[in-house]
């Protein structure tokens, strides 16, 4: 649906013009609310993915960006870049050719470059341009008293999820180890289109007017209503779940015949509902959009997940029930 003008608009943004423009299509939803957090952004971007690798000397280094740029080539996806300003919708596009931007840093030989490098993956400190393709970007800096070379891998959550990313690093591992694979990937289009057909066949609003009209109280743990930001105060907290602990969620799913994903989903409705005072609560959930039987998407590298809420009514249910309920929503 895009004008001339529009498209005219795009190809004067795109580096190397109409003759680097491969294809041009829409965003699909979980991009767009991405997008929508990189437009409030002003000094950071809670999506950019930051990863450091310590690497022992610069011919190793050469070959990582050897095979980091060979993916670039190989996939889509990672020569996408996003433009709206001036358009009546987003988009997505796709260059034919797209150079891996490698930054060699100078940093003080007397500084602590492991700790500075460390600092640079701040949550605050993350930044890409997503009308420049590829999404993905290089810092590098040499350790001259150690002899190593670290580097700062930064890539838009735009272009990947978790499963993309294992693909990507399994696919820059194989490279390094000379098995190059030359075969052709199913294009990250094909899902877009998909994704978009669903939305047209599925109404969102009867959806959520559904799971989510009658509600009545906004679930606030804690009641911490100022939660807007950019990301940097954020702190994670990990727990190992012990083996044996593991096997029992294992083996009550498989009695149940359920997802042990439904197993967390209670847990966590639990906790929430604790936190929050409220036996009716609603939180949000990442899910898969592998699942729709596309032939190849197991091996795509793209933005393949959706958020969606969740309701749970913990009132006068059994641990069954409740376990029933979660599992039946999340179906």
């Amino acid at each position: 649906s895009l004008t001339s003008e529009e498209i005219e608009h795009i190809v004067a943004q795109v580096s190397g013009g109409a003759p680097n423009i491969q294809d041009i299509y829409p965003l699909a939803p979980m991009q767009e609310g991405i997008l929508f957090h990189h437009m409030m952004s002003d000094q950071s971007d809670p999506y950019v993915i930051p990863m450091l690798f310590k690497i022992e000397d610069r011919a190793t280094v050469t070959k990582f960006v050897d095979a980091l740029q060979f993916s670039i080539d190989r996939h889509d996806v990672l020569r996408t870049a996003f433009f709206w300003d001036e358009l009546s919708v987003p988009v997505q596009v796709v260059c034919r050719h797209a150079s891996l931007p490698v930054t060699w840093l100078k940093l003080d030989s007397g500084q602590d470059i492991e700790a500075e490098m460390y600092a640079r993956c701040a949550m605050d400190r993350q930044w890409i341009n997503p009308g420049q393709a590829p999404l993905v970007q290089l810092s590098i800096a040499t350790d001259e008293t150690e002899g190593y070379f670290f580097v700062l891998l930064q890539m838009h959550h735009l272009i990947d999820d978790a499963t993309s990313l294992k693909i990507l690093q399994t696919e820059i591992g194989k490279h390094l180890d000379g098995q190059i694979d030359n075969t052709t990937r199913p294009l990250y289009r094909e899902f877009v289109a998909h994704a978009l057909n669903q939305a047209k066949e599925n109404d969102a609003t009867t959806f959520f007017s559904r799971m989510l009209g009658d509600v009545e109280e906004s679930t606030v743990p804690f009641n911490l209503v100022g939660v807007l930001g950019d990301g940097s105060r954020a702190v994670e907290i990990r727990a190992q779940v012990s083996d044996a602990v593991a096997h029992q969620l294992r083996q009550v799913a498989k009695e149940a015949a359920i997802s042990p994903a439904a197993l967390f989903h209670t847990a966590w409705a639990l906790v929430v509902s604790g936190c929050s005072g409220l036996d009716d609560v609603v939180f949000g959930t990442v899910m898969s959009g592998r699942l729709h039987g596309m032939t190849g998407a197991e091996s795509m590298l793209g933005m393949f997940i959706n958020t969606l809420p969740l309701r749970v009514k913990l009132q006068g249910c059994s641990v069954v029930d409740l376990v029933r309920q979660v599992q039946d929503s999340l179906l």
